[in-house]
């Protein structure tokens, strides 16, 4: 039988927020600071906050973002390393956690299975299970902020291969990665070409024997240096916070703009890039195959080498690029289309994620199930005809947490607007003249593989998703709340 949790009087919480990792915790410090009356909790499936700086385990993980706009707009990056390694970022999160007194409010080891909204009750009944003993507990909150990630941690996508039982040598999910997996002077595989399979290839070359990134197709790789210097000049002679601030708006602004121009002349960025490439790789490598996507820049996200270190360890022959297809797993290696043989030790999957929206719960209002896939995304935060809810998801062309910071203040000004005005419901209503489109504008394949399970981005504001910072600081931070689209009532009545 359930029992109750948080309780206090048998009065339910303000807001309960599902995940203490990047967004979470960012999440928690804002609600702290804008609504402090709240009576608010966190529930973190695994027994370690962090997320997923602290869950992926793969040698060299890193952020691919710069840390001054990745990291928190209140908690200035103090480390030298722009581009940070994955246990610094979890150093930081929890840092800020227990700075701000965060972690006495975190529940370990809670999975949320399904969250129920009641109009009568105007109220959300959540329910948790103990991973540890298996036993589950109620959680009634007002307001239910799902901080849970967009991705599954149970399960990667992995595609099948003919004749992997025939294989004599290892295969190694990234997601997964065996704490004791030797692979010193060890010939490795790496099958993918995004993020992971780029940060992977340089990390496993400083002491595997060869390190081979076999990929389908390119991807956009681009070099950033390791440090800003310009960060570290600006913090010897400013305070730290105008130092981070300045360097944060610098590394947006920047951003933003070498976006547009992508976007507006897809032709000249594409030869840029391959320039760039070439350059840094010199003489007798083949850019124009193993480094030219078939798809224009920000069609998928650029993938970023701190320092070139990708480059650099193909330049000096540890690593190497394989343009081709696995036609199927020998005794010794892959065999490819193309006939050619790659004999290997240890095969690393570096295939993609599995998307699993609102953490793979199951939501009901009033007792109608929810297909997220139905729904449109109210100002890239909450859902349509959906009460009392919000999802932090970042950009995909920027920082992730520079969105989930705005869609926290948006949260907290929606509160405190209900509060003032005495409404217990908030609920964007969908309107019938607005199109559904896609919900993100790039066809990266695990968003392509999610697009039944994905809500919808429409075709008009407060229902398109930008992926812009500035617009969306305009429209979020300043935009009204109530907009003639949120609708608002009492408890007993959905509006």
């Amino acid at each position: 039988m359930s029992t109750a949790l948080f309780a206090l009087d048998d009065k339910p919480l303000d807001v309960l927020i599902v995940g203490a990792g990047l967004s979470g915790i960012g999440t928690a410090y804002w609600l702290q600071k804008k609504c402090p009356t709240k009576l608010y909790a966190i529930l973190e499936a695994r027994d370690t906050l962090g997320g997923t700086w602290d869950f992926f385990r793969y040698p060299g993980i890193r952020s691919d973002s710069d840390m001054h706009t990745l990291g928190y707009a209140f908690k200035p990056w103090r480390n030298p390393r722009a581009i940070a390694d994955g246990p610094s970022i979890r150093q930081y999160i929890e840092e800020t956690a227990h700075e701000n007194g965060i972690t006495q409010h975190i529940h370990f080891g809670y999975k949320v299975v399904s969250a129920a909204w009641s109009s009568q009750e105007a109220c959300w009944q959540v329910e948790a299970e103990h991973r540890s003993t298996g036993t589950r507990h109620t959680v009634r909150t007002r307001f239910l902020y799902m901080c849970s990630g967009y991705y599954s941690y149970e399960e990667a996508y992995r595609p099948a291969f003919a004749g992997e039982q025939e294989f004599q040598g290892q295969v190694v999910l990234p997601q997964f990665w065996p704490k004791d997996l030797d692979y010193s002077g060890k010939r490795i595989v790496v099958v993918g070409s995004g993020a992971t399979a780029v940060t992977l290839v340089p990390a496993m070359a400083e002491s595997a024997a060869h390190v081979t990134m076999l990929q389908r197709s390119p991807t956009y790789i681009i070099t950033l240096p390791g440090q800003d210097v310009i960060a570290q000049g600006l913090r010897r002679f400013l305070p730290e916070r105008v130092a981070y601030g300045i360097t944060r708006w610098k590394n947006l602004t920047l951003s933003m703009l070498m976006y547009r121009l992508a976007r507006s002349l897809p032709r000249q960025t594409r030869k840029r890039i391959m320039k760039l490439a070439a350059d840094q790789l010199g003489p007798g490598h083949d850019v124009h195959t193993h480094f030219n996507p078939r798809y224009k820049p920000w069609d998928q996200r650029l993938c970023i080498v701190p320092d070139g270190d990708l480059f650099e360890a193909i330049r000096a022959g540890r690593a190497s690029v394989v343009t081709d297809e696995i036609d199927h797993f020998t005794a010794n290696g892959l065999r490819l289309r193309s006939g050619q043989e790659l004999p290997t030790d240890i095969v690393v999957l570096a295939t993609g994620l599995k998307i699993k929206l609102l953490g793979g719960i199951q939501v009901t209002v009033d007792g109608q199930p929810l297909q997220p896939n139905q729904l449109m995304a109210y100002k890239g935060m909450m859902l349509s005809d959906v009460p009392n809810l919000a999802i932090a998801f970042g950009y995909t062309n920027a920082s992730w947490t520079l969105k989930t910071d705005l869609t926290a203040g948006y949260i907290c000004r929606l509160l405190n607007y209900m509060d003032r005005h005495g409404h217990a419901i908030a609920v964007p209503r969908r309107e019938a003249d607005v199109q559904p489109e896609p919900f993100l504008n790039i066809n990266s394949g695990y968003v392509q593989r999610a697009q039944d399970i994905l809500p919808r981005q429409g075709s008009r504001r407060p229902w398109r998703v930008h992926q812009n910072y500035l617009q969306d600081m305009l429209t979020i931070r300043f935009g009204r709340i109530n907009d003639g689209v949120l609708h608002f009532g009492q408890k007993g009545v959905m509006p």
